[in-house]
């Protein structure tokens, strides 16, 4: 074996190692939690950080990153920004309360960008409403540059500011949050300013088609890839899942979600039982919805949203500003704890119905790179990620294009293989590899369906 072709095997097997196989394969990041566990897989790699108390002695974030922090209740922190004068800048915080929190219907988190004189670029918040279940939550803003945008263009130090808002009576333990800064480049040319006037707002067919299982992620991090198709998956009394879905520009998602029937329980119902949210690739929710839930089966869909354009982002609608880029776009879904006071903590199961539609499109012609890298486009690596349903476990908080694989499979490909002996090789790495994803993943089926 040439020394070429040796870098070359042990590049595939550097890209698979057994933990990365591992995470792949298993529908969550953790089957069994403890009781002190997290009920989110946060990014593996993250930069601890603590918020400041005032803008002075903030911690710096970097475009491109992601990082682990807490929010006590009623808390407001602070974190800094350096950005230059042609980059849009999204911030997104995860809100992360224990599985048994107790969360008020104004309970949340709110996000917003600051310049250096106290100014607002932007702000966001997200509550958890009539459901009153303690579950992830993102808020997020932006600092946009562009031909529309009147403040904040400055080069210049910037502000992010991250406040809990909470309900009298809600728990006073401090949540967990996830930051993530995300920066998009200019573009080459200056297009539409205007958001397009019509678009099929028409409720979608639900997809059809033999039930496949997938086991859903704890978080953004480990969220399971899907494509069009009818997913099945099993969901317990307080349990959050995570998936995504590539969208290219052009494209149009759609999705809906199927609690299914109970055995036994008692003539009640428990309002806002299941929810289902979407966010973008920036982790901004777009849309959510929810169902009742009496132990008969019951499903819910989310609105109709726009298909991805640049232009939506200068729409006042969240449904249409919303898909103002290609990439993964994710869904959640979270079944509220009260359910197993009726219906018995056993999991219930989840149909999901995820719809793709139209044409791919030529996107935006950017000047510069996203941080991550890929952020905002749809690559065959991703496609052939929803048609395997992985997860971004072991990403390391990058941008979870689930490119693993086919980078590894480059590196091979550039080395060339020098002859029978090693392709045979390689090819025999790949079927062990196989074998110990499948078992990993018989495993976690076994695990998360208990």
């Amino acid at each position: 074996m040439s020394a070429v072709g040796a870098a070359a095997l042990c590049a595939v097997m550097a890209f698979q190692a057994p933990g990365q196989a591992g995470a792949a394969a298993g529908g969550t990041s953790s089957p069994n939690p403890g009781p002190n566990a997290s009920p989110y897989a946060f990014a593996e790699g993250a930069t601890s950080v603590d918020g400041a108390q005032n803008s002075v002695d903030s911690v710096r974030l970097t475009p491109g990153a992601t990082y682990k922090s807490s929010l006590a209740r009623g808390g407001k922190v602070y974190y800094q920004l350096r950005l230059d004068a042609s980059e849009t800048v999204y911030v997104s915080a995860t809100a992360v309360p224990g599985l048994d929190a107790k969360v008020a219907y104004g309970d949340g988190v709110e996000v917003s960008l600051q310049d250096a004189n106290g100014n607002n670029c932007d702000s966001g918040d997200a509550r958890f409403g009539t459901s009153q279940s303690p579950r992830p939550i993102s808020a997020w803003a932006v600092r946009a540059v562009g031909p529309a945008e009147n403040r904040c263009k400055a080069a210049g130090t910037y502000y992010v500011v991250v406040e809990r808002n909470s309900d009298p009576g809600s728990s006073t333990e401090t949540w967990d949050t996830e930051l993530r800064v995300v920066s998009e480049p200019g573009v080459s040319k200056r297009g539409s300013t205007t958001p397009p006037d019509s678009w099929n707002s028409a409720s979608p067919t639900p997809a059809d088609g033999t039930r496949e299982e997938r086991r859903g992620g704890t978080g953004f991090n480990d969220a399971r890839a899907l494509k069009t198709g009818v997913w099945g998956d099993r969901i317990k009394p307080g349990q959050t899942l995570f998936y995504r879905v590539p969208v290219d520009w052009g494209q149009q998602i759609s999705a809906s979600a199927e609690l299914g029937s109970a055995s036994g329980g008692r003539d009640e119902y428990v309002t806002s039982a299941l929810v289902m949210s979407l966010a973008n690739p920036v982790r901004a929710r777009i849309d959510d919805a929810d169902t009742a839930y009496d132990g008969q089966q019951k499903t819910t869909a989310l609105k109709p949203v726009a298909p991805v354009a640049y232009e939506n982002r200068f729409s006042p609608m969240d449904r249409v500003a919303g898909t103002r880029f290609a990439g993964w776009y994710y869904l959640s879904v979270h079944l509220n704890p009260q359910v197993a006071r009726q219906f018995g903590k056993g999991p219930l199961d989840l149909t999901l119905r995820v719809n793709v539609d139209g044409v791919a499109k030529e996107g935006p012609a950017y000047v510069g790179t996203a941080r991550p890298a890929d952020e905002f486009s749809v690559t065959g690596e991703d496609e052939d990620a929803a048609v395997r349903g992985e997860t971004d476990a072991g990403s390391g908080g990058g941008s979870g294009n689930g490119k693993g694989d086919g980078d590894a499979m480059k590196v091979v490909a550039a080395g060339g293989f020098g002859g029978g002996a090693l392709l045979l090789t390689v090819l025999g790495v790949w079927t062990l590899i196989g074998r110990r994803r499948a078992a990993a993943a018989a495993s976690a089926s076994t695990a998360n369906g208990s």
